[in-house]
């Protein structure tokens, strides 16, 4: 079976329980393209699934990182391949789900990810620049890698800038050809479709239930319990994580109140959705659905 089914949707628009239930019914595994879901001890702020939640379907690329380090496209690229072809020769459907839009065009569109090493001078120069100044400069120079990236975290804006620089390439648009030999098949991809108000409660339900959690999470993400300090994560690579991570870090080192943490994340939840579907809209092979009958029906037509 060389055929992959994909995914994909904004963030808390119920991605991994539609894709549960989808493997369930067509035989599959679910291979995890989201960019925090990968790293240890980074669970209920990426809305990682629990073992209860997998409910018996085997799920790949989660916990495969650890947090110190940055893991780039191009690593997770090569796991991600592996992972498929070895589920395609077991006879069974293999089913990509996230909302990473950089992680799910690496595969689907076989885009080569150039291993850049850090280009120190150029890394100092741009450093003494703004978040603003910087996010403005990948604008220009790759429009399509600034829809999909965290406008507020320098390091990674660098990291964009350093790429382009260095290949004198930007990403290349959704849905061109190829260009990479391991193929991994046939891909259908499925969008969840959800308003942006029906988001805005999604968002705000979830994080009320998970905020306790999330700050219990961070501090022994920074300062793990009965380890060295040294060990843990520093409120800068956190903040770096982005999202919850970010807000929490910044409200556990008083920088921010509680209210303020909260009204910070929802709101740059919100503004993250609006990104992740400036980059899926981009593409026109999505097939976007509304509910689990309509992805069905997608799929058997997809398989015969």
């Amino acid at each position: 079976m060389d055929k992959l089914v994909v995914i994909l949707g904004p963030t808390a628009s119920g991605k991994s329980a539609l894709a549960i239930k989808l493997a369930r019914l067509f035989n599959g595994e679910i291979i995890s393209a989201d960019s925090r879901q990968v790293y240890r001890g980074l669970d209920i702020g990426s809305g990682k699934i629990t073992k209860r939640e997998m409910a018996g379907i085997p799920h790949h690329l989660l916990d495969v990182a650890n947090p110190t380090r940055k893991f780039t496209v191009a690593q997770y690229q090569k796991l991600a391949r592996r992972t498929i072809l070895q589920i395609q020769k077991r006879g069974r459907l293999p089913f990509l789900v996230g909302g990473t839009g950089f992680y799910i065009q690496s595969i689907v569109d076989g885009i080569v990810i150039p291993e850049v090493k850090p280009n120190w001078k150029l890394r100092k120069k741009l450093e003494r620049k703004t978040i603003k100044e910087l996010y403005q400069m990948l604008l220009k120079l790759d429009p399509a890698r600034a829809a999909n990236i965290d406008p507020q975290n320098p390091r990674r804006l660098i990291r964009a800038i350093e790429i382009v620089k260095t290949t004198g390439k930007p990403v290349p648009p959704a849905g061109g050809r190829p260009t990479s030999t391991v193929d991994v098949g046939r891909p259908l991809l499925i969008g969840i479709k959800k308003s942006p108000q029906e988001l805005k409660k999604l968002i705000a339900a979830r994080l009320k239930k998970r905020i306790k959690g999330i700050i219990i999470e961070v501090k022994n993400l920074h300062l793990p319990v009965g380890r060295q300090a040294k060990t843990g994560l520093s409120f800068k690579r956190l903040e770096e994580l982005g999202l919850e991570y970010r807000f929490v870090a910044q409200y556990l080192q008083q920088k921010i109140s509680y209210g303020e943490m909260i009204d910070a994340i929802q709101k740059e939840s919100l503004q993250f959705t609006k990104r992740q579907m400036t980059w899926f809209k981009r593409d026109q092979r999505i097939h976007w659905v509304k509910n689990q009958t309509e992805a069905q029906k997608l799929i058997k037509n997809f398989l015969h």
